[in-house]
């Protein structure tokens, strides 16, 4: 593993959108990176658009590719998800990034790259805050970005309202969106899910659309062997008429009931306001007792 050079003040991090488009201003954005001690700069896709895409795929792709071979950029932010990332993916070249590392900042769409970066590269990421989300984002979920990126990992510590499965487990975190996850299953950006503590969130699905993609994973043997499983925020999420019949959690919960590890649920994590960042690719404790739940980085 090849962790990259944690930020300092003064700084340069480059803000791009691999996905969907922005239609946003980002003053306070920068004003807040910058009252970091950071220096931004912003890339072309920022300000682009093509259909629902912050311009079209060669844009996209030639604006990433320009963050990742610019070693004054130390860190790349995706301005936010949408869907898109899967389309340029295959068309970057991450020569000089497996050389000199940096930190990728995004969650949703950008699990692609999370996955993508972690599995061929052994890099760390960051799952974690958007610039599209920062007006709503608590200041907590601000202060845990700030404290990946400057390496001054969190620890979360807090009481679930939900089911749980209690034990202890260890291993490399990973995840993402369980829609993006379930898109790549096969693909070369696919992570290695065996001894991971996996983490799953997902927005706006229909409940029969989280039990295909859990059953999806389940029957790509990708579930059986991961040491512990993080269940963040699953919102916004639609029914059908009959109605499915089943929460979330009770489709997850149903779906790995054969495997002996611990679930944590309710973690602050995903699409929602207080989006806590965590970094895939190091190595965790988990432990779920009673309704407590501990996630610590080793």
């Amino acid at each position: 593993m090849k962790v990259p050079p944690y930020l300092k003040k003064g700084d340069k991090i480059a803000i791009v959108a691999p996905a969907g488009r922005i239609n946003m201003d980002l003053t306070e954005v920068v004003k807040l990176f910058e009252s970091w001690g950071l220096k931004v700069v912003i890339g072309e896709s920022v300000t682009s658009s093509f259909h629902q895409f912050a311009g079209d795929d060669q844009l996209r792709a030639k604006d990433f590719q320009a963050m990742l071979d610019d070693d004054t950029v130390k860190a790349i932010i995706a301005a936010r998800g949408g869907y898109g990332t899967v389309r340029i993916i295959d068309e970057l070249d991450f020569s000089n990034f497996k050389a000199h590392p940096k930190w990728v900042v995004g969650y949703s769409d950008i699990t692609v790259l999370h996955c993508h970066i972690q599995t061929l590269f052994g890099v760390p990421t960051i799952h974690g805050p958007m610039p599209l989300n920062f007006p709503d984002a608590t200041d907590s979920s601000l202060q845990s970005l700030h404290g990946a990126l400057f390496g001054n990992e969190v620890h979360y510590e807090y009481t679930s309202t939900s089911a749980l499965v209690p034990g202890t487990a260890e291993g490399i975190l990973t995840g993402g969106n369980l829609a993006l996850l379930a898109n790549i299953v096969g693909s070369v950006s696919e992570s290695d899910y065996t001894d991971k503590v996996l983490f799953i969130e997902d927005v706006s699905e229909y409940y029969y659309s989280v039990d295909r993609m859990m059953r999806l994973l389940k029957r790509a043997g990708r579930l059986k062997n991961i040491r512990g499983l993080i269940v963040g925020g699953f919102t916004d999420l639609k029914d059908s008429d009959p109605s499915f019949g089943f929460s979330a959690l009770e489709i997850i919960l149903d779906v790995i009931k054969e495997y002996d590890y611990p679930v944590a649920t309710d973690f602050p994590a995903g699409h929602i306001d207080n989006n806590q960042s965590l970094v895939f690719g190091k190595k965790v404790s988990l432990s779920v007792q009673g309704k407590r739940v501990h996630l610590k980085y080793i």
